[in-house]
C-alpha cells in the first residue's frame, strides 16, 4: 500500500515558506502570506485596490511609479510638476548590488538589447506591445518616450518629430528648430532669442517711435503731433485722422478707441470722465451718481450757490385739528406718509416716543396712550412684569434695583437625597430632569465637569469616574494618547 503524500502548499515569493488557505493573499498569480503582503520598498501594507505586482515582487502604486514609471516634467504629483524620484531613499546607501529592505530584494532592471535599428531608439532595448509608443515609424518604450531636451513625458499630441531623428515637446522643438526673432517668443511682440549665443545677436528694437518725425502739410496731418498718418496706424475722429499712438485723452492720457472717445469743443479728444469734468454740467447731482456734487472747475461761491436747499421742518405747513401728523401736527403729503392705527405720520416723525428709534410697519407697536413705541419700550411700559417676562427667565425691574436673587440658579434649601442630582444632591423634579446612564440630573447641572459646557443627548459622554463630559474633554482625559491622536493625523496628544 503506497504511503500517504500530503498536498504541497504553494510557497510565498517573499519569504519562501508555505502559504495556507486561511492566510493567503493573491496578487499577479502568486500567493502571499497576509504578513508578507506589503510594499517591497516602503513596507506599506497592501490590499487588492492598491497592490501592483512586478516580477514576483509587490509594490504600492506610488513606489511602483517611482521605480518603473516615467520620470521628468509632468509626471510629479500634479500636471506641471517635476518628478525625479526613483525610490533611492529606500535603497542601501552604498548602492552596491541588489538592496534588501525588510526582506524585499530590489533587483536592478535588465534591458534585453534588440538588433541594431529594431529596438527603442533611445535605449536600444526590445519594445513589447504593452509598453510601446509610436513616433517616426519606430516603437519606443513608454518610459523612453520623452522630450530629448527637457525630459518631459510625451504623448501623441505633445510629440514633435525633429530633423535630428529625435522627439521633443512643442516648446523645446520651437526653441531648437522654430523661427527666431521678434514676434516668435511666448506671445506676439516677445523676442525669441534662444539660438543666440551672445546678446548682440538679437535684433535691436527701439522702445519709442517718433511719429512726428515726418511732418505733414498744415491742416492735413495728425492733430496732436502734426506728422503724416499712414493707413496702418490711422484712427478716425470727427473727420480727422490721428496716429494710434497719439489717440489718447488730452488730460489723463488714457488710450482711447471709437467707444470711449469724446470730441471736445477745442477740437481735441478726451475720455468720458475728463470730458464730463471739463465740458459737462456741474453742480449737485452731476457727479458719479445722483446725490453727488460735481465741483471740478467751480469756485467755492459757485458751489454754495448751486447747493440745493432743504427745509427739514415738517411743521411749517400746519394741518387742521385732528388731521395732521400726531407727533408734530403738520400736514402729511403722500410722498412722506406712514400709516399706523388709522393715523398718518411723517416719515421723520415715525419713531419710538421713548428711545427715538426709527420704526416701520414691522417694528412699530401702537400704545394705549395713542403714541407709537418700539417693541422693547412697549414691553417695558405696557407689558407684563415679574419673573419670566424679561429675557426669560430674568426679572424686569422698573425701579432700577437689582432683581438677581439667585445668581447660581440652584436651590439654597431643602433636603439632599441619595437619589437626587449627582452634582448638587437636591431632588430633581420631572419638569427639569435630564437622564444620563440611568441617573437623573437637573437641567442646570447637566454640563461638562471640566469646561462647564452645557450638554444634551447628542454630545454627552459618561466618564469612568461617574461624571459627565463633552466629547473634547472626554478624549483629553480618557482617550488614547500619542502620535496620531491629536487634532489631526500626525499630531501628538500628551494631555
Amino acid at each position: 500500500m503506497p504511503s500517504f503524500q500530503p498536498i504541497e502548499a504553494p510557497k510565498c515569493p517573499r519569504c519562501g515558506k508555505s502559504v495556507y488557505a486561511a492566510e493567503e493573499r493573491l496578487a499577479g498569480g502568486y500567493v502571499f502570506h497576509k504578513n508578507c503582503f506589503k510594499c517591497g520598498m516602503c513596507n506599506k501594507s497592501l490590499d487588492s485596490t492598491n497592490c501592483t505586482e512586478h516580477e514576483r515582487e509587490l509594490y504600492c502604486k506610488t513606489c511602483h511609479g517611482r521605480k518603473y514609471g516615467p520620470k521628468g516634467y509632468g509626471f510629479g504629483t500634479g500636471a506641471g510638476t517635476l518628478s525625479m524620484d526613483n525610490g533611492s531613499q529606500f535603497l542601501r546607501e552604498n548602492g552596491d548590488g541588489p538592496s534588501v529592505r525588510n526582506g524585499a530584494r530590489l533587483e536592478p532592471r535588465a534591458i534585453a538589447r534588440a538588433p541594431e535599428g529594431e529596438g527603442c531608439p533611445r535605449c536600444g532595448g526590445y519594445v513589447y506591445a504593452a509598453e510601446q509608443m509610436l513616433a517616426r515609424g519606430r516603437s519606443w518604450h513608454k518610459e523612453c518616450f520623452k522630450c530629448g531636451t527637457c525630459k518631459k513625458g510625451l504623448d501623441s499630441i505633445l510629440c514633435c518629430e525633429a530633423p535630428d531623428k529625435n522627439i521633443y515637446c512643442k516648446g523645446c522643438y520651437a526653441k531648437k528648430f522654430g523661427p527666431k526673432g521678434y514676434g516668435y517668443g511666448q506671445g506676439g511682440g516677445a523676442l525669441q532669442s534662444d539660438c543666440y549665443a551672445h546678446d548682440d545677436g538679437a535684433p535691436q528694437i527701439r522702445a519709442a517711435i517718433d511719429v512726428g518725425k515726418i511732418q505733414a502739410r498744415p491742416g492735413e496731418g495728425c492733430p496732436r503731433c502734426g506728422g503724416v498718418v499712414y493707413d496702418a496706424e490711422k484712427k478716425l475722429s470727427k473727420g480727422r485722422e490721428w496716429h494710434k499712438k497719439c489717440f489718447n485723452c488730452k488730460d489723463c492720457h488714457k488710450t482711447l478707441d471709437s467707444i470711449n472717445a469724446s470730441d471736445g469743443p477745442d477740437r481735441d479728444v478726451y475720455c468720458r470722465t475728463c470730458y464730463g469734468k471739463k465740458w459737462g454740467p456741474h453742480g449737485y447731482g452731476f457727479a458719479c451718481g445722483s446725490g453727488f456734487l460735481q465741483t471740478d472747475g467751480l469756485t467755492e461761491d459757485q458751489i454754495s450757490a448751486n447747493r440745493p436747499f432743504y427745509n427739514p421742518d415738517t411743521t411749517s405747513i400746519k394741518a387742521r385739528e385732528g388731521e395732521g401728523c400726531p407727533r408734530c401736527g403738520g400736514a402729511v403729503f403722500a410722498a412722506e406718509q406712514q400709516l399706523s392705527k388709522g393715523k398718518v405720520w411723517h416719515k421723520k416723525c415715525y419713531n419710538c416716543t421713548d428711545c427715538h428709534r426709527p420704526l416701520d410697519s414691522v417694528l412699530a407697536c401702537d400704545g394705549p396712550d395713542g403714541d407709537i413705541h418700539c417693541r422693547a419700550c412697549y414691553g417695558k411700559l405696557f407689558g407684563p412684569k415679574g419673573f419670566g417676562y424679561g429675557h426669560a427667565p430674568t426679572l424686569v425691574s422698573t425701579s432700577g434695583e437689582s432683581t438677581i436673587q439667585f445668581p447660581d440658579g440652584r436651590p439654597l434649601a431643602g433636603p439632599k437625597t441619595s437619589g437626587g442630582c449627582p452634582r448638587c444632591g437636591f431632588a430633581v423634579f420631572a419638569a427639569e430632569q435630564m437622564i444620563s446612564k440611568t441617573r437623573i440630573w437637573h437641567k442646570r447641572c447637566f454640563y461638562c465637569s471640566d469646561c462647564r459646557k452645557s450638554l444634551d443627548s447628542t454630545n454627552l459622554n459618561d466618564g469612568p469616574d461617574g461624571d459627565i463630559y463633552c466629547r473634547a474633554c472626554y478624549g483629553r482625559n480618557f482617550g488614547p494618547k500619542g502620535v496620531g491622536y491629536g487634532l489631526g493625523a500626525g499630531a501628538l496628544t500628551t494631555f
